[in-house]
């Protein structure tokens, strides 16, 4: 039992965040971190999860739900932001519980955010390939044929059935061959990403703001007396169950909305190549998620002003800010297409931060012996591990290629939920065991604020439903079989031990 809970010594963390010849390069500064964190969490949550959130469950009270989301990852991301600046190193919450609850809620975590990183970056790779063929149509007047950008469980309503979804693998290819080149040329893309959708964010707030009907607005929270609507799909929602009305309709749409903040903690992962970790993690993690934030409750509060709740499961989720664009601000159509540009802009961002992060988690835990060398082989030109990069390109493109999106559904937002609960966790247990450790940022209130933040992010997970639930338990099932048939064999931690 005592080798299961096994932990990383401290001394050997913090000589492992030492930048050594053969180890990750520093290259980022504050300012790359916040523009890291702000192109990880702007994207589909905020141009997709927002429509289906108000849709389906909170209606013009989603700028509530990303409020209460917003201060769960608040409450959460001071914990990381203690943990990133006293373990400045790769691996994110792994590493974290590696050295506060030992290697099996370690490993627990590390196969968890599979589903945030690779399965997450899967599916935005999906929904970028969707809007990539509506820029195509709409400005170009060339489509993609259906049967080549969908996959084979789709078929299209002429009867075309999907056979791979090839620009999601194109969009998948293009960021791994940049992430192989390094950071820091991947960081000044990722820039240019940022400032590009930011701009065109704050451009629909400003041009929407007139359009705002305040009948859209009341009421606020979806009355049960709503009825049923029939969604785009084929599909019915019943607003009279339990969350999908007034205030634990709100609920749930902060755990759907959640989905939008799921990039602030990939910020973590990168410590290890970053330039004075304890002051510029602190900063990179909180100023991204507030500055994010406030552009979410300004963004909702204006897109289901100009639209009835009602509409956005008409009009398809994904279509949806276009579609109010184009039905309800006469003489903006032009704004449609840059939004289109600003999704497709949103979602590379996301994808090129969920990859990079997906691959310094694991060779966080090649390192350490839970998953095979080669996930931490570095190229030799520009230390980055090009292997790894390489493998997860063709597992996340197997899942873009030939999964539809819904599969995934919630998946991404309760692993991550779940991981953030243990790092919260984490902190009480570090101050109770490490006290002397320096710490360059200290969460406050400790240990109200953890308390709080885990508490916030269990009632989240609660809302996403059992069926969740279900499949986070077969997934970690899984990793299960993957830890106790390789990892304990390898482990060092676990050798270390007499």
């Amino acid at each position: 039992m005592s080798k299961l809970f096994a932990k990383k010594q401290l001394s050997v963390l913090m000589a492992e965040a030492g930048e050594s010849e053969k180890g990750l390069k520093r290259t980022l500064g504050a300012g790359s971190l916040i523009a890291l964190g702000i192109g990880a969490i702007i994207g589909a949550g905020l141009f997709v999860r927002t429509a289906a959130a108000a849709g389906q469950h909170a209606g013009p009270a989603v700028t509530i739900s990303f409020i209460i989301a917003a201060i769960g990852c608040a409450l959460a991301g001071l914990c990381y932001a203690e943990f990133a600046s006293m373990i400045p190193i790769a691996g994110s919450a792994y590493t974290y519980s590696y050295a506060t609850l030992g290697e099996f809620i370690a490993w627990i975590i590390g196969w968890d955010l599979v589903l945030e990183y690779a399965l997450g970056a899967a599916t935005v790779a999906i929904g970028w390939s969707q809007y990539l063929n509506k820029l195509l149509t709409n400005v170009f007047h060339v489509t993609i044929p259906y049967q080549w950008c969908h996959s084979p469980f789709e078929t299209s309503d002429a009867g075309v059935q999907g056979i791979m979804n090839v620009p999601s693998i194109f969009i998948l290819l293009a960021l791994t061959l940049l992430l192989i080149r390094g950071t820091q040329g991947s960081a000044i893309v990722n820039n240019i990403i940022v400032i590009t959708k930011v701009a065109i964010v704050l451009l629909f707030i400003f041009l929407g703001w007139k359009f705002i009907n305040p009948v859209n607005h009341t009421p606020f929270t979806i009355p049960a007396t709503a009825g049923t609507v029939t969604m785009h799909n084929g599909q019915e929602v019943n607003y009279a169950n339990f969350w999908n009305h007034g205030w634990a309709g709100v609920l749930r749409g902060a755990g759907v909305v959640f989905f939008a903040f799921i990039g602030f903690d990939a910020v973590s992962t990168a410590a290890q190549e970053t330039k004075n970790p304890k002051r510029n993690m602190p900063i990179g993690i909180l100023v991204s998620l507030a500055i994010c934030t406030l552009l979410y409750i300004l963004f909702s509060y204006v897109l289901t002003g100009i639209a009835p709740f009602q509409d956005f499961l008409k009009a398809g989720g994904e279509a949806s800010v276009a579609y109010a664009i184009d039905t309800y601000m006469p003489g903006y159509g032009w704004l449609s297409t840059f939004i289109t540009v600003a999704i497709l802009a949103g979602f590379s961002s996301v994808i090129l931060v969920m990859l990079l992060g997906q691959t310094r988690v694991f060779y966080s835990m090649s390192n350490d012996g839970l998953v095979p060398s080669v996930f931490a082989k570095l190229h030799p030109k520009y230390r980055t591990p090009y292997r790894s990069q390489w493998m997860f390109f063709v597992f996340v493109s197997l899942f873009a290629a030939f999964i539809p999106d819904n599969v995934v559904g919630d998946m991404t937002s309760i692993g991550t939920l779940f991981a953030f609960v243990l790092v919260c966790i984490g902190i009480i247990v570090m101050r109770k065991t490490n006290p002397e450790l320096p710490r360059a940022f200290k969460t406050p209130m400790v240990p109200f604020i953890p308390l709080l933040g885990a508490a916030f992010c269990l009632t989240m997970i609660v809302s996403l439903g059992w069926e969740n639930w279900g499949r986070l338990f077969v997934w970690l099932g899984l990793g299960f079989i993957v830890y106790f048939g390789y990892s304990v064999k390898h482990s060092k931690a676990r050798k270390m031990i007499k």
